[in-house]
């Protein structure tokens, strides 16, 4: 049988591969890629809560809708973001983006 240890255990595994993603790309969109694989890693934790703690009432469920929304809106913006640079340096590599230095 399945428990909340094998949810918990899935949940910080794709979380640690996005965070070493997240770190250790240099591509933009790849980076943007991890971050959207940490956040679904986090809807795992909170649903399998929700299922194995307060399996009556779905708050967990509620959480995991807000943080898809968030993810959303992280992505379109991020997304934008990455474009507009593109066009003006021709390059999505994170070395690149050196628009606030001196």
């Amino acid at each position: 049988m399945i428990g909340l240890s094998h949810y918990l255990i899935v949940g910080a595994a794709l979380f640690s591969i996005g965070l070493f993603g997240a770190l250790a790309k240099k591509n933009a969109i790849m980076v943007l890629i991890c971050v959207e694989l940490m956040l679904n890693a986090v809807n795992i934790n909170l649903i399998a809560f929700n299922k194995f703690v307060t399996p009556a009432e779905f708050i967990g469920q509620i959480f995991a809708v807000f943080t898809i929304a968030v993810a959303a809106a992280e992505i379109g913006v991020g997304l934008a973001i990455v474009i507009a640079i593109y066009r003006n340096r021709l390059s999505v590599d994170l070395e690149d983006f050196n628009l606030l230095k001196r």
